[in-house]
């Protein structure tokens, strides 16, 4: 089992990362392997809706930058934790321009994968950011994994965050949560359980 870690401040080693790295250490401690990757901190083109990827048909975006590196491994793990500092309170610029890629050139490498959010704050937009993040998660048939509060850590300068107690232990938990999840659905598999087809029918409300 393993889960990749989706750093989209465009510090490497910010809070962010901070958080990220008490979750993969706890993941180590419950027998779950991860990796963090980070979306660095150079320009990301959004997506232009030129249908390359689909038209292709091998799920690559046409360019070939830093999402086409996450899909790739997004084909061998079994979860998914996406991070970022609040701006304005929304997630970074960075990671939707990422996510909103990945998702539309790769979405079959995401679906029935647990996924969860973590949120790095100053002081508020955390509900925002989550509402905005765990959609991703929502229209791809992804189990959204959750901790005892919100998946969020409070700090404005590089370490703050390792002086919320609070926020440590809700990322451990979150952490716990995700392999424990992981483990039933390995489980789960084990015994045969098939995973659910789910077909859809699409609506357009101009005809």
């Amino acid at each position: 089992m393993k889960v990749l870690l989706i750093n989209g401040s465009p510090r490497e080693k910010g809070n962010t990362n901070i958080a990220l790295e008490i979750i993969q250490e706890t993941l180590k401690e419950e027998g779950v392997d991860s990796e963090i990757i980070w979306v660095r901190n150079k320009p990301v083109s959004d997506c232009i809706a030129c249908g390359t990827c689909h038209k292709n048909g091998n799920g690559k975006c046409v360019f070939n930058d830093i999402v086409n590196v996450i899909s790739e491994k997004a084909k061998d793990v079994d979860g998914f934790i996406f991070g970022s500092p609040v701006y304005y309170a929304h997630p970074s610029g960075r990671i939707i321009d990422v996510l909103d890629r990945m998702f539309y050139s790769g979405k079959k490498h995401y679906a029935f994968k647990s996924c969860a959010s973590v949120v790095v704050v100053r002081r508020g937009g955390t509900c925002s950011f989550f509402d905005v993040l765990n959609k991703y998660a929502s229209i791809s048939s992804m189990p959204i994994i959750s901790s005892t509060y919100r998946n969020m850590m409070y700090g404005r300068e590089i370490g703050d965050a390792t002086k919320d107690v609070e926020g440590i232990s809700t990322m451990k938990n979150l952490a716990k949560n995700m392999a424990w999840i992981l483990k039933c659905i390995e489980l789960g598999k084990k015994e045969g359980i098939e995973l659910p087809e789910n077909p859809i029918e699409s609506m357009y409300f101009i005809r």
